[in-house]
């Protein structure tokens, strides 16, 4: 079987748990995730079936999220898995200083990765360090951020005030960092108290399946994996069955396109055959699905 399944990971997974629990019921050893969400994340976590694992290197980049920041409190994970570190009175914040605020987190943006993160430094994992007990500070990063918006305030003492947000950016973005920085940059610290991913590779968390679906799909026989023609945002070229047979065995092919690109190759028979780059009159193979079309 080949395609993705656009899974609506729960909350207290980790994506590797929804991997294992993909392999499992679809009876598959080759099964991958198209970007890590933390175990109280929850939302779409694409999931690639069979061969389709080396396409997701190639679906769209651009993720969403809807998070919310609590204010006056932090901790070790910069999210309520962690131990308290500080905790404030943060009242006097309005949802126009936070809006002000967040201006600042828009555009391309260097950003430090949470401590307990899945960044490697020195071939090892930060979280694997911190719950060593050792301090290493992770290295800053280039992230984009296209998009802010303020989709909630909340501010109803006893309780800290709290924003909700939608956030579009690139990848490799760590909305933790956000939420801290956030905090520091008003004075008062803040935490990420939810997050819910809402698109990633080109899949929208509304057309998202959970596990309780999933399975009864499965049951009913009425399972269809995503096509990757569905998703994958290159052009599509379809080879005639000889020039299908060459691709797959790797060999280059004359195209009268000059420019560079990248295009996804399907035969006459709707086969997805992998992907290809135009280059220079030739079509070169970059990930070859299947050896003999």
């Amino acid at each position: 079987m080949q395609g993705f399944i656009n899974l609506h990971k729960p909350q207290g997974l980790t994506s590797h748990d929804c991997v294992s629990r993909v392999r499992r019921l679809m009876g598959l050893k080759r099964v991958g995730h198209g970007g890590t969400l933390d175990p109280l994340a929850t939302g779409v976590l694409p999931i690639a079936l069979g061969t389709a694992t080396r396409l997701l290197p190639y679906l769209p980049q651009q993720k969403a999220y809807q998070a919310t920041i609590r204010f006056g409190l932090t901790t070790t994970t910069d999210d309520l898995a962690g131990e308290v570190v500080t905790e404030v009175e943060a009242h006097q914040l309005t949802q126009e200083a936070v809006g002000q605020a967040l201006l600042n987190f828009m555009g391309h943006i260097q950003q430090r990765p949470p401590a307990y993160s899945a960044i490697q430094v020195q071939g090892q994992r930060l979280y694997d360090l911190a719950r060593q007990g050792q301090v290493v500070e992770a290295p800053l990063r280039s992230v984009e951020v296209m998009d802010i918006q303020i989709l909630d305030w909340r501010s109803h003492p006893p309780q800290p005030p709290e924003v909700v947000v939608a956030i579009a950016c690139g990848p490799g973005t760590y909305i933790r960092s956000i939420a801290r920085d956030l905090g520091v940059q008003l004075g008062t610290g803040a935490t990420l108290a939810q997050l819910s991913r809402t698109l990633s590779c080109g899949m929208a968390l509304a057309n998202s399946l959970t596990f309780t679906t999933l399975e009864d799909q499965l049951q009913q026989g009425t399972f269809v994996p995503i096509a990757p023609s569905l998703i994958l945002p290159q052009p599509m070229l379809r080879l005639a069955p000889l020039e299908a047979k060459r691709f797959c065995w790797g060999q280059k092919l004359p195209q009268a396109e000059a420019t560079t690109e990248i295009v996804q190759i399907w035969d006459q028979r709707d086969c997805c055959l992998g992907i290809g780059q135009i280059e220079a009159g030739l079509l070169k193979p970059k990930v070859v699905l299947i050896s003999n079309a």
